[in-house]
């Protein structure tokens, strides 16, 4: 039988100094705990963005309506009683009903036509699609009054026809339309690019008509992007402001949009009235936004491609 071996003073055994060394390695070899630091991570940035729309959108949305019902009801309701308020909606609601279906017809066809055809000037026509975007809407409404204005270009041909553009309904929807025809085209074109024309092509090939190819084709494909631009259109027409103002006149129960009344009626103190008027233009956005969200959640693929600026 072998008698356990005496280690000297000082001396370290083999399999200790192993073993230690062992140990000292995979500690330092040991990971960071990356999971712990990417969960606060996360947390923190939830919080930030949490923060922001709570500080940005969520209550100022909320201070909206709190002002609106601040007299009750009764008196909310009794805001939109006033003769010009309503003419104010009439109008704002006609000008959007205008302006998006002209906007569906110009952003159908240039999507087409960019995404199906090649011709020269395509880059240009594209560029041009974007302009309404860096654009200020106050400078596009001083174009419309440069070129239509008593002292544009074309007002004296219009004044001794009769005809009034700027400072009427005209107008508006011509401001309204320069601010909002990009929406449905941008939203169609980067779909249909993806598509190709590999289906067309297929169709006119059998025999069918090109309105037969776009309707039972091309329309099925990118119909939810196109009800998609349309959203947006819709409420960037009944909410524009800037280019709006500079083209009205401010002619009160005629050429004023909810959001001038709005203004109107805030300069004149009236701020129940103002709020109210205020919170129906928030409401037609929240109501804009829940169906937008919506089509997102059930046809996420279909519209997820169209994200592209």
């Amino acid at each position: 039988m072998s008698e356990p071996q005496e280690t000297a003073p000082g001396s370290t055994d083999p399999d200790d100094a192993v073993s230690g060394r062992a140990g000292s390695t995979s500690a330092a070899a040991r990971p960071r705990p990356v999971i712990d630091e990417t969960r606060r991570t996360k947390i923190l940035l939830i919080a930030v963005a949490v923060a922001f729309l709570a500080l940005f959108v969520v209550l100022p949305l909320v201070a909206v309506f709190t002002e609106a019902l601040r007299r009750g009801v009764a008196h909310y309701l009794d805001s939109f009683a006033d003769p010009d308020t309503q003419a104010a909606i009439r109008l704002t609601l006609t000008v959007a009903a205008i302006a998006v279906p002209l906007n569906l017809v110009f952003g159908v066809a240039a999507a087409w036509a960019i995404a199906k055809f090649e011709f020269p000037g395509k880059s240009l026509l594209i560029t041009l699609i974007d302009l309404p975007f860096s654009v200020s809407p106050v400078v596009s409404g001083l174009v419309f009054v440069l070129l239509f204005g008593a002292q544009g270009y074309l007002g004296p041909w219009l004044a001794a026809h009769d005809l009034q553009i700027v400072f009427a309904v005209p107008g508006i929807v011509l401001a309204t339309v320069f601010v909002t025809f990009p929406f449905v085209a941008r939203e169609l074109i980067p779909l249909m690019q993806e598509q190709g024309t590999a289906e067309e092509e297929a169709a006119l090939t059998l025999g069918a008509s090109g309105f037969r190819t776009f309707l039972t084709v091309t329309l099925p494909n990118v119909k939810w992007a196109l009800l998609y631009g349309v959203l947006l259109c819709n409420a960037r027409a009944m909410g524009e402001f800037g280019a709006v103002s500079v083209v009205s006149g401010h002619v009160r129960g005629l050429t004023n949009t909810m959001p001038l009344h709005v203004e109107i009626l805030y300069n004149e103190y009236n701020f129940v009235a103002a709020f109210a008027v205020a919170s129906l233009l928030a409401g037609l956005a929240l109501v804009t936004l829940l169906a937008k969200s919506v089509l997102e959640w059930r046809y996420g693929d279909a519209l997820g491609r169209t994200r592209l600026y």
